[in-house]
């Protein structure tokens, strides 16, 4: 298995790149670097493990949900790798992908992931890791939606967690109130973790034309007027 992975949902750059048991990941700064920054990455990984775009099996990307600009670059930049090379893309979940970073090779495992969106509002999932085999995997409890706070605290009263993963946590601090899950670490390690979720999905065969994979947006809307950020300024006020 040969699969070149990368993720530029949020602040952070996360890309991978694995050849059977071996594996080459780079984790650094991504925002507005990541569109400079990904292609010149991925050709290092690449010259490090010695291997060629036409040697890959599959690419795959974050999906998001996540910033706009961050999710375009890194689905562009799939789909061009992948038509060159003619190669199948896979979407991966980046939400996912902070899951299985906090997981810490548990089997049975639940979580929430939360993850700071702006605006007061946060990008969130419930996933669940088990079945009670070694091959145990993911399976989305809950989609990915975008919340406002209230609303996120309201879905979490009335189906609480056992654990909570994720940038919101920092960003809103006490406004996130989920009763007496687990307020899991900044995750670590998310190239590998993209890494592990890329080769999942290819196993489990999910892997499509670069023509057919498209981003995850959960927000139509990116900016606030002028009244709409001095309304918010005054409430916070």
């Amino acid at each position: 298995m040969k699969l070149l992975a990368f993720d530029t949902a949020t602040e952070a750059l996360a890309v991978g790149l694995c050849h059977g048991a071996r594996s080459w990941v780079f984790d650094g700064e991504g925002g507005p670097k990541a569109s400079a920054e990904l292609l010149p990455r991925i050709q290092a990984l690449l010259r490090e493990a010695g291997l060629a775009l036409a040697d890959l099996d599959a690419i795959a990307f974050g999906r998001g949900p996540g910033a706009f600009t961050g999710l375009r670059t890194a689905c562009s930049v799939a789909q061009g790798l992948a038509l060159g090379a003619a190669r199948p893309v896979l979407a991966i979940d980046s939400l996912l992908l902070v899951a299985e970073s906090v997981r810490a090779g548990a089997v049975e495992f639940d979580v929430d992931v939360a993850m700071d969106a702006r605006m007061g509002e946060v990008y969130a999932g419930r996933y669940a890791h088990g079945g009670g085999h070694a091959n145990a995997t993911w399976r989305v409890v809950r989609e990915p939606a975008l919340l406002s706070l209230p609303a996120m605290n309201a879905v979490w009263q009335l189906e609480p967690p056992r654990a909570v993963a994720g940038s919101a946590l920092a960003a809103f601090g006490s406004s996130l109130v989920f009763g007496a899950a687990s307020a899991l670490a900044n995750p670590t390690g998310r190239a590998a973790a993209l890494l592990r979720c890329a080769q999942a999905a290819w196993a489990a065969g999910a892997a499509v034309d670069a023509a057919l994979a498209l981003p995850l947006y959960l927000r139509d809307k990116v900016a606030q007027t002028t009244a709409e950020r001095a309304l918010a300024k005054a409430q916070k006020a």
